[in-house]
């Protein structure tokens, strides 16, 4: 079943209109949808490599427009509809402790969020929610958004065909690789600050209470 959804999706990766297809879902991915860009992303590259580096432009401005996106619902509309959709997601045990850690850690958080598998609506709805400064946010969005697409850009440009021929070889375990990463995003949140024993076991405990606005 894997593979015939990777050969399908790589048919329709490399459609005239995949582009527009990545840019939307990269930039609602950013504030409300469940799936991430970062497959259809590599499967694109995969099936166009010399156009990788604009796939991977589109991904990110898409994503960091989405970001601001999921900032405002988080700054103006929590309560109407940021909190109903946090819930939907399931991330709303998880959300307390995401505002905490942006207060402690501020963009940090949203760098290592950016460049990981984690769920990067979860860090936008979040700093707008806490009021987090607007520019240090975009610039953290840009950077953590920025470095994971444009390095899949790169590579894919210029190693595209041999990175194709192992994923085809590979398939099985380079899904197993990607799984692996969304449970170390989530561990790079948990053990930020490493020593801070203190922050960490607060932001562990953190409930919607604690936090405030």
């Amino acid at each position: 079943m894997l593979r015939r959804l990777y050969d399908w999706t790589m048919h329709k990766a490399a459609h005239p209109g995949a582009v527009w297809w990545l840019a939307l879902i990269s930039f609602i991915e950013s504030s409300f949808f469940p799936i991430p860009p970062h497959p259809l992303l590599g499967l694109m590259c995969l099936a166009e490599p010399r156009r990788a580096l604009r796939f991977a432009v589109v991904c990110t401005a898409a994503s960091v427009a989405g970001g601001l996106f999921g900032y405002v619902i988080g700054y103006f509309l929590y309560e109407a509809i940021g909190e109903a959709l946090i819930a939907a997601l399931g991330l709303a045990e998880a959300f307390p402790k995401a505002a905490c850690y942006l207060k402690a850690y501020d963009v940090e958080v949203i760098v290592i969020a950016g460049t990981t598998p984690v769920p990067f609506k979860l860090l936008t709805i979040t700093a707008g929610f806490i009021e987090m400064a607007l520019v240090p946010f975009i610039l953290a969005s840009i950077a953590g958004r920025g470095l994971i697409f444009m390095t899949v850009g790169i590579l894919f440009r210029l190693f595209g065909a041999p990175i194709k021929r192992f994923i085809d070889k590979y398939l099985a375990h380079v899904t197993t690789v990607f799984v692996l990463l969304v449970i170390g995003g989530f561990l790079a949140l948990t053990l930020l600050g490493g020593g801070k024993g203190e922050t960490t076991d607060r932001c562990e405990a953190a409930t919607m209470e604690s936090i405030g606005r």
